[in-house]
């Protein structure tokens, strides 16, 4: 389990997360939403320890992110950023490879090896592995750099705006992985996303923040109602049951 305790941080005097405690299951998506600047992205960065806090504390399964070993931390948590960017030159399977560097620090053991090809194959890259990573369409490198994550083997995957321009067949198929890999591999799956009706069909669990506090916490079906949808954005909503799932529109 991931557990934050009161963690804050300020930007010039700003608070942009403010004293959030929140505890992440072991399994399973979570989706964290909320308008631009509510401190999404900054909550994650801080639980992965690429931003310090300014106080309180994370914890993974128990041991302690800020004062861990970096590789410790690295053999229990991945996190794919908003922006990823690799040398041109660079093949599909060295970005894959890239996952391993916490166990092997560069030199591929066979069990290395043995885990970049299961993800290869589990993201469906086989026919792709020896191009460079700069000739495949954006929903093609985007389930690259989930394979590198999935390569890295970590019980808990963060993903930044994973579907960040990606359009809706890209987005869809890159939901269903993530969903998929949930629900084989036993792992836990924390996103930050736009799209609040991916978080509804995909998600076992939706956090919702507003100015860097959460407003909402709780399944998807107790999150995506218009009364709290309209707190969390300020717009008005229409929610509608389509095959079971809540689906939201929004108004000016």
């Amino acid at each position: 389990m991931i557990t934050t305790s009161d963690l804050t941080k300020t930007y010039d005097k700003t608070v942009v997360v403010d004293n959030v405690s929140v505890s992440l299951p072991d399994a399973g998506v979570t989706s964290v939403i909320g308008a631009n600047g509510a401190g999404k992205s900054t909550l994650l960065s801080m639980i992965s320890r690429i931003l310090d806090a300014d106080a309180g504390s994370v914890a993974v399964d128990g041991l302690d992110v800020f004062n861990a070993p970096s590789r410790e931390i690295a053999k229990r948590l991945s996190i794919l950023r908003q922006e990823t960017h690799m040398t041109a030159r660079i093949t599909v399977r060295e970005v894959v490879e890239f996952g391993r560097y916490p166990h092997s620090r560069g030199r591929l053991t066979e069990e290395c090896v043995q885990k970049v090809d299961e993800a290869i194959a589990y993201c469906d890259l086989g026919e792709f592995e020896q191009r460079g990573i700069h000739e495949l369409s954006g929903g093609q490198r985007q389930r690259a750099f989930i394979a590198m994550v999935l390569a890295q083997d970590t019980r808990y995957v963060l993903l930044d705006e994973p579907l960040n321009n990606l359009d809706m067949p890209h987005a869809t198929g890159v939901m269903k992985l993530l969903r998929r890999l949930a629900d084989d591999h036993g792992k836990s799956i924390v996103l930050v996303l736009h799209d609040i009706n991916y978080a509804s069909v995909y998600s076992d669990r939706i956090v919702a923040m507003k100015d860097g506090v959460i407003t909402a916490d709780g399944a998807p079906e107790s999150v995506m109602n218009a009364d709290t949808l309209e707190r969390i954005y300020d717009m008005r909503f229409s929610v509608i049951d389509l095959d079971g799932d809540k689906i939201a529109a929004y108004f000016r």
